[in-house]
């Protein structure tokens, strides 16, 4: 097993450097004096609509030649980029001074069109020798106007280049938009669009090696660093609080309880049971539909084997800032290679609990996460399609997909279910079953499962409910998210308090005299995705200005596949930790 988890390791790091190999070799070039660097322009789109970007070109800007496209490794693709080479020519080391790039009629509908674009605030992206370069493409005239139909809307014509140097590298580059080189949109006629560039070159002292540095210290400054590390601070006393005291409550009612029952054994037999030890015949009955559950436990295992996964790639540094596509390009390989993990765990526990239709619980552990995610795929993909968007994949890049499901995914997922059929596991159990169940007794209503639920998902929510924000604004946004350093001390307090909060109101619900405690804890454990998803809810209408069909089909119909990925893997997570919590429990009193 750990032979495994290295070569699968090796396998995504090469993976993902891989599909940036010729991009980082592009970047690591020397150039001389008068050499064509290569510039691409990415996409353009509203600024508050992160997923709806559409091609440069797309829009009505002019071309001083033929366009070229630019080959794109998987990752890029999924993450939308479509590069294509730009109209301006930025030669090494060559000033340029107001040069014309090229010259455009505007027809009227080439000016509604612009004018839309400036009304939604569309900015373009463009990569300069692999350094990301925006820019807004016009601006609207608002000044002394009460009526939107008095206000002007301007297209930039002017576009100046910033460039620094070091010897023969490219260090860093900056656009500015000329406020006073405009055309005007307002109204709707043809308009002679002349587009002018400038390039200015300097040099810096700043090293190669930490060219990328400014664009990860964004999310490092002072002010924000502080808050991470409040939220750390407030994170770490809500566990510490939690832990502490499910520790003291639950140390001492069990010391309690293993006195009582000892004292029991030493008085008369025929004394009357209470409690948890009353079901030891019980507690340990298989659940019902035990295929999905097992099938349930797999996901979940996979994809905690992933986070890990990402999280030892992103502490690395294999995600540093516009390293296009890198985490797209992990997740997908990653998710391929470690489907074995989750038909192994699913078969073995499903022949523990005495399944026999062990090739459906396979197929139903390879369809639990993959299912939704693909119908949610096509919803959106067709959404996409309809807008003419990047975010629409190719059938080209399906069709890869597809291949890497099919020759991948699947022979993983059925060698890892054979390997765990195979393993001839039995279900460890210290207290053996009674042939028939006890009746559950009648329970008051918040000891049902939706408010139990409520209160287990609200403390692990509440300790990441502060980070959350800023990987909601790095994922729906445009600010940079560096501090993977942070985020995975976050992910292991979550972690630590959804194990916690299971186990202890796993506790309750057997004290109670309810048996039925195998899916309930797996309810609980990943009710925390419940949570999260409502506060996508409060993020779009509260903290983001996101709007139109194809931006809330995309944030909500992925957020939900997140958020039941979550619920799958935290889920998986409470349950192994109630199960080592009952065993432990019932192993150490005597059960008749």
């Amino acid at each position: 097993m750990k032979k495994t988890i290295v070569i699968v390791a090796v396998f995504v790091i090469i993976s993902c450097y891989g599909t940036t190999e010729v991009r980082s070799d592009a970047s690591d070039h020397r150039y001389k004096e008068g050499d064509p660097v290569p510039l691409y322009a990415n996409k353009v789109g509203p600024f508050h609509n992160p997923s709806e970007t559409y091609r440069y070109f797309d829009l009505p800007f002019c071309s001083s030649g033929l366009v070229t496209e630019k080959k794109e490794a998987l990752g890029e693709v999924l993450n939308g980029d479509r590069l294509v080479s730009a109209p301006y020519k930025l030669d090494f080391k060559k000033d340029k001074d107001t040069e014309v790039a090229c010259k455009r009629k505007l027809s009227k509908d080439d000016v509604a069109h612009f004018r839309n674009a400036v009304q939604k605030d569309y900015y373009f992206q463009m990569y300069y020798d692999d350094l990301p370069i925006w820019g807004f493409i016009g601006k609207v005239e608002k000044e002394g106007k009460v009526d939107p139909s008095e206000y002007k809307y301007f297209l930039f014509k002017h576009i100046q280049f910033d460039i620094s140097y070091n010897k023969d590298r490219v260090i860093e580059i900056m656009a500015h938009m000329d406020p006073q080189s405009l055309v005007d949109l307002t109204e709707d006629k043809e308009v002679e669009a002349e587009f002018m560039y400038t390039v200015k070159w300097k040099e810096t002292e700043i090293p190669f090696e930490k060219r990328m540095e400014k664009y990860s210290q964004s999310s490092s400054l002072p002010h924000h660093l502080e808050i991470h590390w409040f939220s750390i601070i407030n994170s770490c006393v809500t566990v510490l609080l939690l832990t502490g005291f499910l520790a003291t409550i639950l140390m001492r009612v069990l010391k309690n309880d293993f006195m009582k029952y000892a004292q029991d054994e030493e008085a008369a037999d025929d004394q009357e049971e209470t409690g948890w030890k009353y079901i030891h015949g019980d507690v340990f009955r298989f659940p019902k539909y035990k295929s999905l559950f097992a099938a349930a436990l797999g996901s979940g295992s996979q994809l905690f084997t992933l986070t890990v996964f990402i999280f030892m790639l992103a502490l690395v540094g294999v995600f540093y800032p516009y390293n296009r596509g890198a985490l797209f390009t992990a997740l997908v390989v990653i998710y391929a290679l470690t489907s074995g993990i989750a038909g192994y765990t699913a078969s073995s526990f499903y022949c523990q609990l005495e399944g026999k239709n062990w090739v459906r619980n396979l197929l139903l552990t390879g369809c639990l996460f993959c299912g939704p995610l693909f119908l949610t795929f096509c919803f959106l993909n067709t959404v996409a399609i309809a807008y003419s968007a990047t975010a629409a994949l190719p059938f080209g890049t399906i069709v890869v997909i597809v291949l890497i499901w099919t020759l991948v995914t699947s022979p993983l997922l059925v060698l890892g279910g054979i390997a765990g059929k195979n393993s001839k596991a039995e279900f460890q159990a210290p207290c053996r079953t009674t042939k028939y169940p006890r009746e559950i007794p009648p329970l008051p209503w918040y000891r049902s499962t939706l408010p139990q639920m409520a209160m287990a998902g609200f403390l692990p929510f509440s300790a990441i409910y502060i980070e959350l924000y800023y990987i909601f604004a790095s994922v729906w946004g445009h600010r940079i998210y560096t501090i993977y350093s942070i985020l995975f001390i976050v992910f292991i307090i979550l972690l630590i308090v959804t194990a916690f909060i299971t186990v202890a109101l796993t506790y309750f619900q057997l004290a109670a005299e309810d048996h039925e405690w195998w899916w309930r804890s797996f309810l609980c454990g990943g009710s925390t995705g419940l949570f999260i998803y409502g506060y996508c809810l409060y993020y779009y209408y509260a903290r983001s200005d996101m709007s139109g069909f194809m931006q809330t089909s995309f944030f909500f119909g992925y957020m939900a596949c997140i958020c039941y990925g979550f619920f799958l893997m935290l889920g998986a997570v409470g349950f192994r930790a109630s199960l080592l919590f009952v065993r432990h429990i019932y192993r150490s009193i005597k059960c008749e």
